[in-house]
């Protein structure tokens, strides 16, 4: 188990991320946030905008839409990271045609040897109709597996629901 592995998840627009910023602002150390999204159109670039503009200029931005191990491992122990967001993440590697697999598990490595807190939210997507199309499958699947793995780490899950954070595992900070 990574040590203070927080990870929070919930539907979209689920306030989560939101949340996530929170428990990053109160943590007392070194703000970092590690950007997975791709702003590939006008509605992508107008909600990276509404993110950063809640962040203050204390927090370090980092964009690593595949590998995030060459920035967590730059991170010691006063530092906080928050990853927003690994339904991104796992979105950009499925468009590569990456090894879901092998990616997987060098994400999973690579927190396990940050020595930063780390935040992570992923969106919980297994909750509604069955998708109609092959693709959506897969990715409904890959982001369980994902989520299961991410949570079994984490001393910490806390599952966000119209803003409102619900314990599911450990303690809130």
């Amino acid at each position: 188990m990574s040590s203070g592995l927080i990870f929070i998840l919930g539907g979209a627009a689920s306030g989560k991320s939101e949340y996530a910023e929170r428990l990053t602002d109160t943590a007392g150390k070194t703000r970092h946030y590690l950007a997975t999204s791709q702003p590939l159109d006008d509605e992508m670039r107008g909600k990276v905008a509404k993110h950063r503009a809640r962040r203050d200029a204390g927090w370090t931005t980092h964009e690593a839409p595949l590998e995030l191990g060459p920035v967590l491992s730059t991170l010691g122990v006063d530092c906080i990271c928050l990853v927003d967001c690994a339904t991104f993440w796992l979105s950009n590697h499925m468009m590569a045609d990456s090894d879901l697999t092998s990616a997987q598990d060098r994400l999973l490595s690579d927190i396990a040897t940050c020595t930063a807190g780390i935040i992570i939210v992923s969106n919980e997507v297994g909750q509604g109709i069955v998708p109609g199309d092959a693709l959506s499958r897969r990715f409904r699947e890959a982001q369980g597996r994902l989520n299961i793995a991410l949570a079994a780490r984490a001393e910490t899950v806390v599952q966000v629901v119209a803003g409102l954070p619900n314990l599911l595992k450990g303690t809130l900070p």
